[in-house]
């Protein structure tokens, strides 16, 4: 990996997608960028790993000992970032706007804290720009992967 493609994020999605050997080619994808992202600049928002906590145990893909040990593996590997009395603010402002849910506006504002400038998520509309934070969907078929995504992948 080379290191030009900037600081980055994942969402919830990604880290559960990496476990969850029911999800098909989401999973493969996951796993592949995941395992990937540890050796870059991404950081992981100490929101998105308590979800995949709630998430895996909710959907019954871990049981509670195991996603709690997963997610304290990831909290070893990546950096990580809360979000702050700024990020809070942020997230209401774009909530309250009807531009995100509270919870992916908070997300995306932590992430940008934290100087990442990419999040990879299939929650939000690929491609976008949100306050700075370009929208990349590692599982989109449109073709107009960034470079950062496409390095994950080894499409390059």
């Amino acid at each position: 990996m080379n290191g030009n493609s900037g600081r980055f994020s994942l969402d919830t999605n990604l880290l559960v997608y990496a476990i969850d050997n029911q999800a098909g080619a989401r999973h493969e994808v996951a796993k592949l960028i995941v395992e990937r992202a540890v050796r870059c600049d991404c950081w992981i928002t100490l929101q998105a790993v308590s979800e995949f906590y709630a998430a895996t145990t909710r959907k019954r893909v871990l049981q509670r000992d195991e996603a709690a040990a997963q997610a304290k593996d990831w909290l070893c590997l990546f950096p990580t970032v809360a979000p702050t009395a700024t990020s809070v603010r942020s997230a209401l402002a774009e909530a309250a706007a009807g531009r995100a849910s509270y919870w992916d506006a908070l997300l995306l504002a932590t992430a940008r804290e934290a100087g990442c400038s990419v999040i990879l998520t299939e929650d939000l509309a690929h491609g976008t720009d949100f306050g700075g934070m370009r929208i990349q969907n590692p599982f989109s078929t449109s073709g107009r992967l960034d470079p950062l995504t496409r390095q994950l992948l080894a499409l390059e």
